[in-house]
């Protein structure tokens, strides 16, 4: 994912409706990219700060960010776990097949 393609996702990011694969892959671009892990938080900033002050609620909004990033990395380690148990169970099938396979042919 570059740059522009980021900004495209904050939105998205926000409105907490990324799906797993992109959500992946967003995550690993804001780790690796200053300039675009700053502009999440820019927008994140403005948008919820809006929205607060019109409520006139109290917040945190930078630990709001964080339980958000955090909420997403632990969806896409789990999403991994759960796709390599997949994986792993086709193997698993695949050998299964084999094996009887041998026996009746023998």
């Amino acid at each position: 994912m570059d740059c522009k393609e980021f900004e495209k996702w904050i939105p998205v990011f926000l409105s907490r409706k990324m799906d797993f694969l992109t959500m992946e892959k967003f995550a690993k671009h804001m780790e690796e990219c200053p300039g675009c892990s700053e502009e999440l938080e820019i927008q994140f900033l403005v948008a919820e700060g809006m929205l607060r002050l019109e409520e006139g609620d109290a917040f945190d909004l930078r630990g709001e960010l964080e339980n958000q990033l955090g909420e997403a990395k632990r969806k896409v380690k789990f999403h991994r776990a759960f796709l390599r148990l997949g994986v792993m169970l086709e193997i698993l099938a695949v050998l299964v097949i084999l094996a009887a396979l041998v026996w009746i042919l023998i």
